[in-house]
């Protein structure tokens, strides 16, 4: 029998009589009924052949359009009028203590951080990301992610993007861990580097990817000396291709040589949440033929292993 797939698959979109129903029976059709809804354009991602194999973008398209009883039973909060109440309400309210329960994404915008963020919808987490668009965020995402627009260097800024976080996931070389950053009440760091593979290239690729090695070298750097216990993830160059597909290879050295799919690294960087490790686990990964069944058993053995090393 196969291994079950990497990411859970989601049941289709309720059919239209089920939206009727919340509607309400007898209600009039909304202005524009006729015309055809759009999506939200999320990110760019390879679809499923297979008519009956879903992409990771399309599972996650029924889970939000889904409508209100979808939602409810994934555990999601229903969808909050446009009217800005919400974000009000935080605003008037800057110095109240939050359940430490959030995680934060520092590069919302980009491929792999909206793919990480489509994971933690999917494992029901709470979410904040810092965006350079929040307009583009919202209509994509909805209310599942609270979007953060600042300057981390702002220490009013920091304090609120932080609040109720309990963890950090950071999965672009950007440098955001460069700066000096108050993580006062962080209990983990998950970070997502292609330093290896960075390293591995010559002639005009080096030079092209010599920034974005020294920000990957720095954020290593100042993650591994923050105290805070953290995940350090390896990967090989990132691919914008389907994940779930093929298993794993975690041998020494493969990061440098290696590929694997944005969607197989992102789902990496959210399972690594559930094994926080007592000062650091890093490791390297690329796609090969290493099936893992459970993530949360294979960190539990990861981190109990480099802890009798050490």
């Amino acid at each position: 029998m196969p291994p079950p797939p990497l990411l859970p698959r989601l049941p289709p979109t309720p059919p239209p009589s089920l939206r009727a129903t919340e509607r309400g029976a007898g209600a009039p059709p909304s202005r524009g009924a006729g015309r055809r809804r759009r999506r939200p354009a999320l990110i760019a991602v390879a679809r499923a052949k297979g008519k009956d194999e879903a992409s990771f973008t399309e599972r996650i398209l029924d889970y939000i359009e889904g409508g209100p009883k979808l939602r409810r039973w994934y555990g999601a909060p229903d969808l909050l009028p446009k009217d800005g109440s919400a974000e009000d309400e935080e605003d008037e309210s800057p110095d109240i203590e939050e359940p430490r329960d959030a995680v934060l994404v520092s590069d919302g915008n980009s491929e792999i951080g909206q793919l990480v963020i489509l994971a933690l919808i999917l494992k029901r987490a709470r979410i904040k990301a810092l965006v350079k668009d929040k307009r583009s965020t919202e209509e994509a995402f909805g209310t599942y992610v609270e979007c953060m627009v600042g300057d981390m260097e702002d220490k009013s800024f920091t304090k609120k993007a932080l609040r109720g976080v309990r963890a950090v996931i950071s999965p672009a070389d950007n440098g955001f861990f460069s700066e000096p950053i108050d993580l006062k009440g962080v209990e983990h760091i998950v970070l997502l580097s292609q330093l290896a593979a960075y390293r591995n290239t010559g002639g005009l690729q080096a030079i092209m990817n010599s920034k974005l090695k020294k920000l990957a070298e720095k954020d290593e750097e100042v993650v591994v000396a923050s105290g805070i216990p953290c995940t350090i993830i390896r990967t090989g160059s990132l691919q914008s291709t389907p994940g779930g597909e093929r298993g794993f290879d975690f041998t020494e050295g493969i990061a440098a040589k290696g590929r694997i799919s944005k969607e197989d690294a992102a789902t990496i960087c959210v399972e690594a949440l559930d094994g926080i490790p007592r000062k650091t686990l890093i490791f390297e990964v690329a796609n090969g033929d290493e099936k893992v069944v459970d993530w949360k058993a294979w960190f539990a053995e990861q981190i109990k292993g480099d802890e009798e090393i050490q």
